[in-house]
């Protein structure tokens, strides 16, 4: 009973990170109706930025930080410069954010190099963790998983509980009515992608002192983040809850029972779903 208890924890802590990715992606979505492919590249580069901040002042909590204001600022950048100029043009979009990745991803290549790096854990979160039932598991691994669960009470409350969570959902349903009451779209479009961006930079951080951060891991995550908004419904913060479990869960025991088919075990169950609920578990029509 204890290998299944403990990959049920490996696929809870992949999840709290998925979870961490692709909430903001999946409001981003909903909302700003954005297909921003350089979200990917927002999580390595967000992790190289905490990174260095980490090695320049040995503080884990001030290169987290780091990791994802540095990103807000290079998505406002980007969605200032770039973005905005193919605002109505769906496919613009796609291969605008795919050129933005890729040029992150060479400026990353460029200044860290092509070997995996791991961010050093915190003190604090070194070493395993004894949990009831003589289970033993990684304790950064474990507190990710809290981590991820506060994150996700936070934006629950945010979302459900604030005239800007109101406002939000009102803006996923119908922008259009939104806008035509006097809300400042724009400005609310702006708030929504530099959430997404700190949360994105923030899981590159979370994510680099387990996962590791090498060229080709923004495609990899993005990938999964991409099956949780499929999975979760579109613009559905507990969608994107719900969604980040499962493919954690799913992962977890495809890699331990089946390896051979772990990606079928994800894009799989995926096609499926999409073909008896096209837009996800919660998702609704718009």
């Amino acid at each position: 009973m204890t290998p299944w208890i403990l990959q049920a924890l490996n696929g809870l802590s992949m999840g709290a990170l998925l979870f961490l990715l692709a909430s903001g992606f999946t409001l981003t979505f909903g909302l700003v109706r954005l297909v921003n492919l350089a979200h990917g590249g927002f999580y390595l580069l967000g992790g190289y930025l905490g990174l260095s901040v980490l090695r320049l002042t040995g503080n884990f909590w001030l290169g987290l930080l780091a990791g994802g204001v540095g990103i807000v600022i290079v998505s406002w950048a980007t969605d200032r410069f770039l973005i905005r100029r193919t605002r109505d043009n769906v496919l613009g979009q796609v291969l605008l954010t795919v050129g933005v990745a890729y040029v992150i991803a060479d400026v990353c290549l460029l200044t860290w190099g092509g070997n995996p790096l791991r961010i050093p854990q915190p003190e604090f979160a070194r070493g395993p963790i004894d949990l009831p039932g003589g289970l033993v598991y990684p304790r950064y691994r474990f507190l990710l998983i809290v981590f991820g669960a506060v994150i996700a009470l936070a934006l629950g409350l945010l979302y459900h509980r604030t005239q800007l969570g109101a406002i939000i959902r009102a803006g996923v349903d119908d922008r259009e009515m939104v806008n035509a009451v006097g809300v400042n779209i724009d400005r609310l479009f702006a708030l929504v992608f530099g959430l997404a961006a700190f949360l994105a930079g923030l899981s590159g951080v979370a994510g680099g002192a387990f996962l590791t951060l090498y060229p080709g891991a923004e495609w990899e995550i993005l990938a999964y983040a991409l099956v949780v908004v499929i999975v979760g419904g579109l613009g559905s913060l507990g969608g994107a809850m719900a969604g980040s479990v499962i493919v954690g869960l799913v992962d977890a025991y495809g890699r331990w029972l089946l390896p051979e088919f772990s990606y079928f075990m994800i894009f799989g169950p995926m096609a499926i779903l999409l073909l008896v609920r096209p837009t996800g578990l919660f998702g609704r029509e718009a």
